[in-house]
């Protein structure tokens, strides 16, 4: 197995800093009783008043549902451990554990679903929308491209692979429309947008600013419909987040560019606005342009944290759907918060030249992560092999910024 050999590399095994009550999303109150009930919310709610404090009452830790657990181990410096015990029974709960109830998710361009399981641990539907060999077409704006199921489960996986850990855990799931969505659904909005096609395949559409229409119906074959399932992470009434504006954001307009796409010193005016005059903030930013350059996403606008950390925290690498759309066409623009601040972590740098050898190649990697999950293959090979180029691509802006 080379991804075993790549985990058990020294460069996967730096320690992180020593984790104190303080660096802990939740600290746990034995005095409390722990009782969850449906909130009919998005996510779960606490019977006590929303504190920073975890309701976990007297119960024994092993008696915690998975994803509580997950919760639980939220910390200043990851969202998960690297040799993390919990994550193939969270991504085999996400996969298995029986629906109770299907509702859609407020907000956004595009349909996703809550999901609930028996044990009050919810995940984030996204159903497919497209087939693992469709490329975006060429004039299509990054901000009208689909968002990918496939993408979703590929993004967790090659975020843990470069040893980022800060995407929620996501697996794949074959969903029944009748019995998992329709028949279970308390959102009326939603309800009535089943239909059965003119194939006989039963088809839903839900309510949102984009891609909800009849034009644009997900439809079962005949109610069996791919998506992916995506842990959720703690109810924001428990752990405040804060979401930032990208510096490298798009214009989001059919003509206009942003400032930095016309200002090659722009980084200049970011190191010097906070909070990228100091810390690791900036070089997060820069980790996460790699990332986004290696998947091909251009709809970074925004990035949050758990506000309990204030600035000295990991960035939350939320919302990939839109990666891996096109494998024959590269996009350099992505990689500009490395190639005008020529600024890059060490333990980042190392990882990606170790990643384009042979005995830990990342197309074979991710490959062999992909395997695992219940809809493999996730990707296309050609996206695969895309991965390979777009790595090597990034070593050579680097090498640029080492000769200057």
């Amino acid at each position: 197995s080379k991804l075993a050999a790549l985990f058990k590399h020294p460069l996967y095994n730096i320690p992180v800093p020593e984790v104190t009550e303080k660096d802990k999303l939740f600290i746990i109150n034995p005095m409390e009783k722990f009782s969850l009930r449906s909130s009919g919310s998005d996510e779960w709610v606490s019977s006590s008043k929303a504190e920073t404090l975890l309701p976990t009452g007297k119960t024994a830790y092993d008696t915690y549902p998975t994803w509580l657990k997950f919760h639980i181990g939220i910390n200043r410096y990851e969202l998960y451990p690297r040799r993390d015990p919990l994550l193939p029974t969270l991504l085999r709960d996400l996969a298995t554990q029986r629906i109770i109830s299907s509702v859609q998710k407020s907000g956004g361009t595009q349909l996703k679903l809550i999901m609930t399981f028996p044990n009050y641990g919810q995940a984030l539907f996204k159903p497919m929308k497209q087939t693992r060999d469709q490329e975006t077409p060429i004039d299509f704006f990054y901000f009208s491209d689909f968002e990918r199921h496939n993408a979703e489960i590929a993004a967790f996986h090659l975020d843990r692979i470069l040893d980022f850990r800060r995407i929620p855990p996501v697996s794949g799931r074959l969903i029944n429309i009748t019995k998992e969505i329709r028949d279970i659904t308390t959102d009326k909005k939603l309800a009535k947008t089943f239909f059965i096609s003119p194939a006989g395949n039963v088809c839903f559409y839900g309510e949102c600013s984009y891609y909800c229409s009849t034009e644009h119906a997900l439809c079962g074959k005949p109610d069996q419909l791919e998506g992916s399932m995506a842990a959720l992470l703690p109810d924001k009434t428990l752990a405040k987040r804060r979401s930032w504006r990208s510096p490298w954001r798009r214009s989001y307009h059919k003509s206009k560019k942003a400032e930095w796409e016309l200002n090659p010193n722009y980084c200049a005016q970011v190191r010097e606005t906070p909070p990228y005059d100091r810390g690791h903030r900036l070089l997060d930013l820069i980790d996460m342009a790699i990332l986004d350059f290696l998947m091909g996403n251009m709809d970074r606008h925004h990035y949050e944290t758990f506000e309990k950390f204030g600035n000295d925290t990991f960035l939350l690498h939320l919302d990939n759907g839109r990666g891996f759309g096109t494998h024959s066409r590269d996009e350099p623009s992505i990689l500009a918060p490395l190639q005008q601040c020529c600024s890059i972590k060490k333990s980042t740098y190392l990882r990606l030249q170790l990643l384009a050898t042979q005995p830990y190649r990342l197309s074979d990697v991710l490959r062999e992560a992909l395997a695992a999950d219940p809809l493999a293959p996730v990707l296309a090979e050609p996206h695969l092999q895309a991965l390979d180029r777009r790595l090597g691509k990034v070593l050579v802006a680097v090498g640029h910024c080492l000769a200057r």
